[in-house]
Parts: structure tokens; C-alpha cells; sequence
């Protein structure tokens, strides 16, 4: 089992430090099913990212809202790697760049430690560190597929 752990910001929410991706903030949100992209969108598209399609429907940030999807390469999550991330971009004010649902870390083990300031995350022997993450919108509703590489 490989292991690897990530500091948390001092912010009374779980946000770490993408060091390896870009310098920005991300905000842990376990009750989240998509990564969101919540600063402009010129910067993610700085970063690589390729608007894939517009007024993508997304809820839980105040209602329902839409967003734009980009795809984005090369994300960098301590040693997570995920070639072609799929992010929704929405711009809302909150701790961080970009908003990290549990469900990148399916089938990894997670522990948001906020008592030391860790985000220790362990990847089982039959996973890899290289993921991928797809979202895919049928009938108005976006469904998540992350797996090992």
C-alpha cells in the first residue's frame, strides 16, 4: 500500500495545497459528487483546460446553477495523477481554486485529520495512482465514473 499526506490549510474547512499543480487551493468536500472550478475560467484554461461543453447543469451551490465543462490535463493531487480531468467551471466564493469531491478518492482510503492539519490518503495495492475521472451528462444529470488508470 503506498501512502502520502498533504497539509491542511489554516482555514476551518479542509483545503489543501495542490503544490505540484499550479500552486492553488483546493477545498475537500466529501458531500460533493464533481470537481468544480470555482475562480475565472481563463485561468483554468491557462492551466490546459478545453472547454468540452457549456450549461452543464449542477447543483448544491446555492440551488441549481450551470456551468461550463472543461477537460483539463495532467491534475496533480499529491501523488494522484489524473491525466484528463473533468472539472465543471462556476465561479462561487469559497476557500480555494478549485472545489475536490470524495468521489476522485473512490476506492482509495482517505482521512481528513483535522486535529493534526493532514489529509493522509493510502492507495490499496490493486489501484494505481494514475486516475481517471469522467463525467458524463444523460437526461440533464451528470453521473461520476473515476477509476485506477
Amino acid at each position: 500500500m503506498k501512502q502520502f499526506t498533504m497539509y491542511l490549510q489554516d482555514f476551518q474547512r479542509p483545503v489543501i495545497h495542490l503544490a505540484n499543480w499550479h500552486k492553488v487551493n483546493a477545498l475537500i468536500d466529501t458531500g460533493a459528487l464533481f470537481p468544480v472550478w470555482t475562480e475565472d475560467e481563463k485561468l483554468l484554461e491557462l492551466y490546459g483546460g478545453v472547454c468540452v461543453k457549456t450549461d452543464v447543469p449542477l447543483s448544491g451551490l446555492g440551488g441549481q446553477v450551470f456551468g461550463n465543462l472543461y477537460v483539463v490535463p495532467n491534475v496533480i493531487i499529491g501523488e494522484l495523477i489524473f491525466a484528463n480531468m473533468h472539472i465543471i467551471a462556476y465561479k462561487v466564493k469559497q476557500p480555494g481554486h478549485i472545489l475536490l469531491p470524495a468521489t476522485i478518492f473512490q476506492n482509495l482510503i482517505y482521512e481528513i485529520d483535522s486535529k493534526n492539519h493532514r489529509f493522509n490518503v493510502s492507495i490499496p495495492d490493486d489501484e494505481s495512482n494514475i486516475r481517471n475521472l469522467v463525467l458524463k451528462e444523460e437526461n440533464g444529470k451528470v453521473h461520476v465514473l473515476c477509476t485506477s488508470a
